[in-house]
């Protein structure tokens, strides 16, 4: 994780306390959960998403939409200071990380260019277990 100081410090030892192991994996270790079984992957349910670590809102449902690519997608966050971006060159390709800018938890990447029919042509692709749903 980043040397940037966030809001919401904790340990090494506390994140492990706070967090399942699949989601200390995905959240502190920028895993990734496998495609089409995040619980979020195809919900239309309405309301706010949250960085499931530290309960920071991030994304809409109604910037959800559907790419087929095996996870959640948004075209924006609720604003532009709820993430951060960092550039990650791992698996041989250069790719925008997304993190949680309270916390600086793995949320999942931002690709733009794709030609989503979407008011941005973004989509950021991030992981079920990143977050949690609180239902309008």
């Amino acid at each position: 994780m980043s040397e940037q100081k966030y809001e919401v410090q904790r340990t090494d030892a506390e994140w492990r306390e706070l967090l399942t192991p699949a989601e200390y994996q995905v959240l502190r270790q920028a895993g990734t959960e496998r495609p089409g079984i995040g619980e979020y992957t195809n919900t239309t349910t309405e309301g706010v998403y949250s960085c499931r670590a530290c309960g920071a809102e991030l994304f809409r449902s109604d910037t959800k939409f559907e790419s087929h690519c095996g996870w959640p997608s948004f075209y924006a966050p609720l604003a532009d200071d709820r993430v951060e971006y960092i550039e990650d060159t791992s698996l041989g390709m250069k790719r925008i990380e997304v993190r949680c800018a309270r916390c600086g938890s793995h949320l999942g990447h931002v690709f733009e260019g794709e030609g989503y029919d979407t008011p941005t042509d973004q989509r950021y692709c991030i992981n079920s277990i990143s977050m949690r749903l609180t239902e309008d």
